[in-house]
């Protein structure tokens, strides 16, 4: 009689589904940490409406938030090399195109698409920061750069930073995407073990439940950073 479900094969299934975490981890902090310094440079952009610039990423976050993360991921994929190959015939360099690692691609789609629903929230959050910190700065003989870097940002980060982790987990679940161009991740590592015994359900609640896992220990990091950063926050405020 066949098992409805097979405990000691999710049990042991665990350790074969688990070594594809890291891969998971890697595209969506990595992917994250690219996409704040692009949110960073867009939002600050859009904020002093510099000419030229601030439409064009006014048009990159329309269109990312217009398209699916899939399709951005195919058009980096299949665009890249393209323009590597172009660059090639045209400054004469010797890029191995194929021989760009796949995680590249998948890293470089996932900051875009992140980098541009971020730089929305950091620009809300440096609106957010009361005029007369501006003043102040100006009037302590501080320059825009050292108002922004050293008094707005802070404060906005601390506004900022719930949305700022909510981004990250919802990278890491967008992340069984990359599996369409042929990266094996936590997912699709799981999809694969499953088919191999024809349990499915088992093995999904492994990923699941590790999915879960890292949820649960970076919202406690978060929780503890934002606790930090309103410390910070009274200092600068006082």
């Amino acid at each position: 009689m066949v098992k409805v479900f097979d405990l000691g094969f999710m049990l042991t299934a665990i350790p074969d589904v688990l070594k594809y975490l890291p891969v998971t981890i890697l595209i969506s902090f990595g992917s994250s940490l690219i996409g704040l310094v692009v949110a960073f440079i867009v939002a600050l952009i859009r904020y002093f409406e510099v000419p030229v610039l601030s439409p064009l990423c006014k048009l990159y976050i329309s269109f990312i938030r217009g398209t699916p993360t899939l399709v951005q991921l195919f058009i980096v994929y299949y665009g890249i090399p393209i323009v590597l190959v172009a660059a090639n015939q045209r400054f004469g360099t010797n890029i191995n195109v194929s021989g760009l690692p796949k995680i590249i691609y998948v890293l470089f789609a996932f900051a875009l698409n992140t980098g541009a629903y971020m730089s929305e929230t950091i620009r809300s959050a440096i609106t957010s920061v009361d005029a007369g910190q501006w003043e102040a700065c100006y009037s302590l003989n501080m320059n825009t750069r050292q108002a922004v870097t050293r008094i707005v940002i802070p404060q906005a980060l601390t506004v900022a930073l719930p949305s700022l982790g909510n981004s990250w987990i919802s990278v890491m679940k967008d992340t069984s995407l990359a599996f369409s161009i042929g990266l094996v991740e936590l997912l699709s590592a799981a999809r694969l073990i499953g088919a191999r015994a024809s349990r499915y359900l088992e093995v999904y609640i492994d990923a699941a439940l590790m999915y879960w896992g890292v949820c649960i220990v970076m919202e406690i990091v978060l929780s503890l950073l934002e606790k930090r950063m309103r410390k910070y926050e009274g200092r600068i405020g006082a």
